[in-house]
C-alpha cells in the first residue's frame, strides 16, 4: 500500500499562559497558517529510478528507539516504523481500507460457513533464504494467543472470533481448533462468526518465521537476538546492522517476491528534532520521519526539497484515569468513584478551559486540527462530524465547578473537592521536540485558569518510553496524561478501549460501550450501515460522557528529497508506489 513506508503530533491565549513560556513561542501570523490540502500527496519527479545508491531516512527523535523488531510483540510507534522496512505485511489495503488480494497472501471469505481460506503465494521468502510457508502465517497466532504470551495484541475480534482460540488463550487447549493447515501454502480458518473488522484489518497482518525462533521460550522472544539484533522479514529491504536505539542500516533483498528493490539499501538514522532540519538542509538525508511540524515555516522554501502533506488517522487526547489493571482477570478494574478524575463535571470543566483551535494555530500552524470526536477524518465514513463538543468557554467551565461544589475554600486561589478537600490534579505528559514543554504549560495554565491545581508530575516531562511505562503499569502519580493514538486500518476500538485490552489505558468500562464494540464488530456490522451506526452513537457516548478529551487531528508534513521517485503519502494499494519501487533518480 502507498503509506506502508510513509515516514512514521491562539486564535486568543490567556495572558497568563503567554507569562509563562513567552509570546514568541506560541505567536504565528496568517501567512504562517497552512492547510494540508494545499499540499501535494505523490512527488512531482517522474523520472525512472536508477536502481542503485542508498535512501538516506532521518528519524527524527529525541530518545532512543526501544528497538522490539517485531510486529507480535513491539510496543510503540516507532519500531513499528522502522519494521515497515524490512518486514511487510503479507495484505495490501485499498483506498476503502479492504484488504486486497495483492499482497503476499491471498484470501477467500465463505459466508455460508463462516470460514476465510488463506493462500500463501509461491516464490516469497524470508531474509533467511527459506520459504515462506502458511505455517508461518498461523504460527504468529500461536504464539500472540499463547497464555505465556507477553505482549499487548490478541484480544481483537480477528483473534478472539476464531474457534478454539479462546480456550487456547486461557490454556485449556493445545491448538486452536478453528485453524486447519490445508498443505504449505494454504489453511482454512473457522470463525464463530465473520465479522466486518476481518477484512479491514481485523485478519494479522504479519507472519513470523517459526524456523527462525525454534528453541527460544515464548517469554523470551521480544527480548532475543532474533528480535532486536537480526530480525528477519520478508519485505525488500532486509537488516544490515543495529546501533541500538540509534540507527537500523539495511541492504537490498535480491530475492524480493514481487521484484528487484530500486535501491542499493536504506540507513535510518536518529535525529535530535532541534537539527533534523539542517541535517536536510545540508543533504544528509532524502527524507525524515516525524519531522516536527513547528519547523515548517522556518524551512518551507528550503531549496531541493518537495513538500508533502496528507491528514493522518491519529488524534492527540487527554486522557484520566479511571482504575487499574487487573492482571490476574486480564481486564481493567473500573472505580471511578476511587480516582480524582471520576466526576464528570470536573472533566467536563476541563475540557472547556482549553482552547485546540488556537493550540492547533499556534503551535501547529495549522497543520493540526482541533478535534471532536475519537475516530478521525482521515476515516471519512466513520467520523462523526454531526456531534456537537464542548469548546473553549473558561465563563462555562467555572460555572460547572462552582454548581458542582468545587469552590476556593481556604483562599489559595485554588479549589477544592465537593468534600472541602484539596484538589491536586498530577497531568503526565512526554518531553521530545521543541514545544512539548510550552504545549503542557499552556494546558497547565489553562486549568489553573479556571481554579483547578494542576502540575506536571515532579515538575517535569516524561522521556517517551518511560511515560508507557508508566502508564501501562498504573502509575499512582497520574491522574490525567497527554497522548495520542493511531487508529490503523480499522476502525474497530476493541484494541484501545474494550475491557479486557491492555492499550486501554484510562481503564474505562461501561455496559452502553461494550455493547456498541460488540456491534461495531459483529456479523450484523457486515451491513455497511449498521457499522457505521454503531461507531457513531460510540463516539457519542465517549463526549457524551467526557471519557477522554480528544484535542488535535494531525496533518503530517513530509520534506523529500527533489531526486526521490516513486513516493507518496496517499492513503492506498497503488503499485507505482510499493516500497520496492522506491528509488533516486540523476
Amino acid at each position: 500500500m502507498k503509506n506502508k513506508y510513509k515516514l512514521a503530533f491562539l486564535s486568543l491565549i490567556s495572558v497568563s499562559a503567554l507569562s509563562v513560556f513567552g509570546a514568541s513561542q506560541v505567536s504565528a501570523d496568517d501567512s504562517n497558517i497552512y492547510n494540508y490540502q494545499d499540499f501535494n500527496q505523490t512527488v512531482s519527479n517522474t523520472a525512472e529510478p536508477t536502481g542503485e545508491g542508498t535512501l538516506r531516512i532521518g528519524y527524527a527523535m529525541d530518545t532512543p528507539f526501544e528497538g522490539t523488531l517485531n510486529w507480535a510483540f513491539y510496543t510503540l510507534g516507532t519500531d513499528s516504523t522502522i519494521l515497515n522496512y524490512f518486514d511487510e505485511s503479507v495484505f495490501t489495503f485499498d483506498e476503502n481500507r479492504q484488504a486486497t488480494n495483492d499482497g503476499a497472501m491471498e484470501y477467500d471469505m465463505d459466508l455460508d460457513n463462516n470460514t476465510v481460506t488463506f493462500t500463501v503465494k509461491e516464490g516469497v521468502k524470508w531474509h533467511d533464504g527459506e520459504p515462506l510457508t502458511i505455517e508461518d502465517y498461523v504460527y504468529s497466532y500461536e504464539i500472540i494467543g499463547h497464555p505465556e504470551y507477553m505482549g499487548v495484541r490478541g484480544t481483537s475480534p480477528g483473534f478472539t472470533l476464531i474457534e478454539g482460540y479462546n480456550e487456547y488463550r486461557a490454556g485449556e487447549a493445545d491448538e486452536i481448533s478453528g485453524i486447519e493447515i490445508v498443505d504449505d501454502l494454504t489453511a482454512v480458518f473457522t470463525y464463530t462468526e465473520l465479522s466486518p473488522s476481518l477484512t479491514s484489518g481485523g485478519f494479522w497482518f504479519y507472519a513470523m518465521p517459526k524456523h527462525y525462533y525454534e528453541g527460544i521460550d515464548i517469554t523470551d522472544m521480544a527480548s532475543a537476538p532474533e528480535t532486536r539484533e537480526r530480525p528477519i522479514g520478508i519485505g525488500p529491504y532486509m537488516v544490515d546492522s543495529i546501533t541500538p536505539g540509534e540507527a537500523v542500516i539495511m541492504k537490498k533483498f535480491e530475492d524480493y517476491w514481487r521484484g528487484e528493490p530500486q535501491l542499493d539499501g536504506i540507513d535510518l538514522v536518529v535525529t535530535p528534532t532541534s537539527t533534523i532540519a539542517n541535517e536536510l538542509a545540508n543533504g544528509n538525508f532524502h527524507m525524515t520521519t516525524g519531522f516536527p511540524t513547528t519547523q515548517y515555516p522556518d524551512v518551507a522554501d528550503m531549496e531541493g526539497v518537495e513538500w508533502l502533506a496528507s491528514i493522518e488517522p491519529v488524534y492527540d487526547y487527554i486522557g484520566f484515569k479511571y482504575g487499574e489493571w487487573d492482571d490476574e482477570n486480564g481486564r481493567v478494574d473500573y472505580k471511578p468513584e476511587e480516582m480524582k478524575m471520576g466526576d464528570k463535571d470536573l472533566r467536563l470543566a476541563m475540557w472547556h478551559a482549553i482552547d485546540n483551535v488556537a493550540v492547533g494555530e499556534r503551535f501547529y500552524n495549522g497543520l493540526r486540527l482541533p478535534a471532536t470526536t475519537l475516530i478521525p477524518p482521515s476515516h471519512a465514513d466513520y467520523h462523526n462530524a454531526d456531534i456537537e463538543t464542548p469548546t473553549y468557554d473558561p465563563d462555562e467551565a467555572n460555572r460547572i465547578l462552582d454548581e458542582a461544589g468545587y469552590v476556593d475554600v481556604d483562599g489559595d486561589g485554588f479549589r477544592e473537592t465537593p468534600d472541602g478537600e484539596p484538589l491536586e490534579i498530577n497531568f503526565a505528559s512526554m518531553s521530545g521536540g521543541d514545544i512539548s514543554e510550552p504545549l503542557a504549560n499552556y494546558y497547565i495554565q489553562s486549568w489553573r485558569a479556571v481554579g483547578l491545581n494542576v502540575g506536571l508530575i515532579n515538575g517535569r516531562l516524561i522521556e517517551y518510553n518511560a511515560f508507557y511505562d508508566m502508564l501501562g503499569n498504573d502509575d499512582p502519580d497520574i491522574d490525567i496524561f497527554l497522548a495520542g493514538w493511531s487508529i490503523g486500518t480499522d476502525v474497530d476500538q476493541n484494541a484501545l478501549f474494550a475491557a479486557d485490552a491492555p492499550y486501554n489505558f484510562i481503564r474505562y468500562e461501561s455496559e452502553e460501550q461494550t455493547e456498541l464494540l460488540r456491534l461495531g464488530s459483529s456479523a450484523e456490522a457486515l451491513d455497511i450501515d449498521v457499522r457505521i451506526q454503531a461507531y457513531n452513537d460510540w463516539q457519542e457516548l465517549m463526549a457524551e460522557e467526557v471519557v477522554i478529551i480528544p484535542t488535535l487531528y494531525r496533518a503530517g508534513v513530509y520534506p523529500i528529497s527533489t531526486d526521490v521517485v516513486n513516493y507518496s503519502v496517499e492513503y492506498g494499494y497503488n503499485e507505482d508506489y510499493l516500497l520496492y519501487r522506491l528509488g533516486l533518480s540523476e
